[in-house]
């Protein structure tokens, strides 16, 4: 087998702001003419209004050093490519600043069968949360802020 991974420009993710329906809806649209595929699975990852000192968070703002955060994006993208037998897949996450209620990660595959999309999908959000560098800062509604921690609880 040859390894064509090496000659892959890595892909930009970053949408500015939040991920709009419109965006997610094209997105689907353009996979009625690929006849090939049997399934699809989708994870929209939202911005929680979230309890944090007694006050809301209203926002994240969404940071990182792009380059590095997309060449990451684009091993993980090569990994799920290597283990599961997907048709295309779509990644897309928001920089910047995103209201609570608004989409921030998008992660759309597509294959012959249901497993392989959902097995895909379900590994592709794992690892961009585990391994992708992109910082939160959350916005209070008292005007402070606090910057977002992955926990365990983010993994339920």
């Amino acid at each position: 087998m040859i390894d064509n991974t090496a000659n892959k420009k890595p892909k930009n993710v970053f949408i500015e702001g939040a991920i709009s329906p419109e965006k997610i809806a094209s997105s689907i649209a353009h996979h009625q003419v690929k006849t090939n595929i049997g399934a699809h699975d989708i994870f929209l990852g939202q911005v929680r209004a979230d309890r944090i000192n007694n006050e809301t968070v209203r926002a994240i703002h969404y940071s990182c050093y792009e380059e590095m955060a997309n060449e990451e994006f684009h091993q993980i993208r090569e990994e799920a490519f290597s283990q599961f037998d997907l048709t295309c897949m779509h990644i897309y996450h928001s920089i910047g600043h995103v209201n609570a209620g608004e989409i921030c990660l998008f992660v759309f595959t597509s294959s012959k069968h249901r497993k392989e999309a959902m097995d895909a999908c379900r590994f592709l959000v794992e690892e961009i949360k585990k391994r992708v560098p992109i910082f939160g800062k959350e916005l209070l509604a008292d005007g402070k802020h606090v910057w977002k921690m992955n926990t365990p609880e983010d993994n339920k």
